[in-house]
């Protein structure tokens, strides 16, 4: 077929033959200028490519190299900010260290001063623990909740009694224990304020004075301070001293009884006429002994009311009356001296008081004794009777000489008179004060006193008025 279409085209067959060997090669070279060709342009391609990628390296390179710059600037300013924070840093390490060191040593300081202010402060604690183990008084003490905390060797043998037996328990709680009631039911009376002292017997050989000091701080009651301090041979003296007062003063009183009633009777004329001068001098010495009886009697009444024998006969009486019978008795004696005697009385009738009538005529005797002798001549005496709503009160006001001030807390004490009196006076006993605060306290009452030296005095009394007024005091 193919030969034919040769002969057919008019090309010669040699040429055919020749052609038609060629064309196979001619087609390969075709083939491989058309493989060329392709490969030529996927080397041109990749040329492309790789010309691309070089671009891309170098730009690569160049941000590299940029960011290489960069970061060695940040770098470098990193480092140096850190060289700044390690320099700042050891500074303040070295400051900090400083500090510590100072610290260090002021807490060796501190802890030094502590250990010595704890060895000084056991120091005195062993010495006031030493102290309280050989105190010569009883000493308790307890806390801001009346609990007992701490007892001495000397108020254990005090009360026969051991410390670990009672540490820790309330006042209330000592009750419990025989030796300890009379004290339980003293210091359990009311709460300790302030500073008292009270006497208190332990069975019939043993006496003992209570003194209670209370602990605060701020308002902030701590506790209590209980010394017991043993006065049992004291108050043996006082009674001995007592008993010879007492025997003393009965042995006194019969022979100035007879020297008064025979002086008396010489002054009487019962044994004959007397001459003025003879006269003159027994007055002078029946006066002197009227003293004396009068101190024998002041004496036994200070021995009765020691012993508890001054016997009180208590009847309702009309003090205003009572009172007026006394003023009456010494007016002549205060016209002698010039002094006006006033006596104040109550607008209303007052009501009857429970009281023994001669101890209460003593009271009164002795406040405007007093007055009599220390207000000078051409002073003035004022007697005052109140009526409150549960009591009465009797005053004495004078003008006279006063009481000084270091001197008034003795006032009411035995035997005891102010110099200023005893230079102006120079009679008195000094137990006239002492008699009538006993007389007053046994009726259940109050005396009291305001002074002022160079001026004048007032002395006052208040008797309770009893609950058989009960109509009369619902009128006022």
């Amino acid at each position: 077929m193919k030969k034919k279409e040769t002969q057919l085209l008019g090309i010669p067959e040699e040429i055919s033959e020749t052609k038609k060997e060629e064309a196979p090669k001619f087609k390969e070279e075709t083939e491989l200028k058309k493989r060329f060709k392709e490969k030529e342009e996927e080397l041109e391609e990749a040329g492309k490519l790789l010309d691309k990628w070089f671009e891309e390296l170098e730009e690569s390179k160049r941000a590299l190299k940029e960011s290489r710059e960069v970061l060695e600037i940040k770098v470098k300013a990193r480092t140096m900010q850190l060289e700044e924070l390690t320099q700042s840093l050891e500074k303040r390490i070295k400051e900090r260290t400083a500090e510590l060191e100072d610290s260090r040593k002021a807490l060796m300081n501190m802890l030094e001063d502590t250990e010595a202010a704890k060895k000084t402060a056991e120091e005195e604690k062993d010495k006031t623990l030493a102290i309280i183990d050989n105190f010569a008084d009883g000493l308790l003490i307890l806390d801001a909740s009346d609990k007992l905390s701490l007892i001495n060797p000397r108020a254990e043998k005090i009360f026969d009694i051991k410390g670990r037996d009672i540490i820790g328990r309330t006042v209330s709680e000592l009750d419990t224990f025989p030796t300890l009631k009379s004290l339980a039911k003293l210091l359990g009376q009311e709460e300790i304020k302030g500073i008292f002292r009270k006497e208190l017997p332990l069975g019939e050989k043993t006496t003992v004075e209570v003194s209670t000091i209370s602990m605060t701080k701020e308002g902030e009651k701590l506790g209590a301070f209980v010394v017991l301090h043993d006065i049992t041979r004291e108050k043996k003296v006082e009674r001995l001293k007592t008993e010879f007062v007492s025997l003393s003063a009965h042995q006194l009183r019969t022979p100035l009884s007879a020297i008064k009633w025979t002086l008396r009777m010489l002054l009487d004329g019962d044994l004959g006429e007397l001459s003025p001068e003879q006269r003159e001098f027994l007055e002078k010495t029946y006066k002197s002994n009227e003293r004396m009886i009068v101190l024998v009697n002041d004496l036994l009444d200070v021995t009765r009311i020691e012993e508890g024998r001054y016997i009180y006969k208590l009847v309702l009486a009309d003090i205003e009356a009572l009172t007026q019978f006394v003023i009456s008795s010494r007016k002549e004696e205060f016209e002698k001296r010039k002094i006006k005697l006033k006596f104040k009385k109550p607008e209303k009738k007052l009501p009857e008081v429970e009281i023994d009538v001669e101890r209460i005529k003593v009271v009164i005797q002795n406040l405007l004794e007093n007055a009599l002798r220390y207000t000078p001549v051409g002073g003035d005496v004022i007697v005052s009777l109140r009526h409150y709503k549960d009591r009465i009160e009797f005053s004495v006001k004078d003008t006279g000489m006063g009481i000084p001030v270091d001197q008034q807390s003795r006032i009411f004490t035995k035997f005891f008179r102010s110099p200023n009196a005893v230079r102006a006076e120079t009679e008195g006993s000094g137990l006239g004060l002492f008699i009538s605060k006993n007389i007053i306290e046994a009726h259940g009452g109050k005396i009291g006193f305001e002074s002022e030296e160079n001026k004048g005095s007032t002395f006052h009394f208040s008797i309770p008025l009893k609950e058989v007024f009960p109509e009369f005091l619902a009128t006022f």
